[in-house]
């Protein structure tokens, strides 16, 4: 744990001192990280039996949170938009 956030903020740090640099390369090589990254995840989840044998229950799971997270983010997107029109039309805070 101490050296996932130990690396974290030497990354941060790093980021800081190189911040004037351009390196256009440096976003593809994170792409092509993060899908090595994904890939590997994949491996590791299809060869766990148990995450296999209850794939239906936890795909159902999923789709619940899913469908949450989309509305919950809409209506809060609604009520922000709401909030702001109304304040800029009515003039008052």
């Amino acid at each position: 744990m101490f050296t996932v956030i130990g690396l974290m903020f030497v990354g941060i740090i790093l980021g800081y001192a190189i911040k004037n640099y351009r390196l256009k390369f440096l976003s593809s090589i994170i792409t092509t990280l993060i899908w090595v990254l994904l890939f590997i995840l994949g491996i590791e989840v299809g060869s766990n039996q148990q995450i296999i044998n209850g794939l239906a229950t936890l795909g159902m799971e999923a789709i619940v949170i899913t469908i949450a997270a989309v509305l919950g983010s809409c209506v809060a997107a609604w009520l922000l938009w709401y909030a702001l029109y109304k304040r800029k039309k009515g003039g008052k805070a």
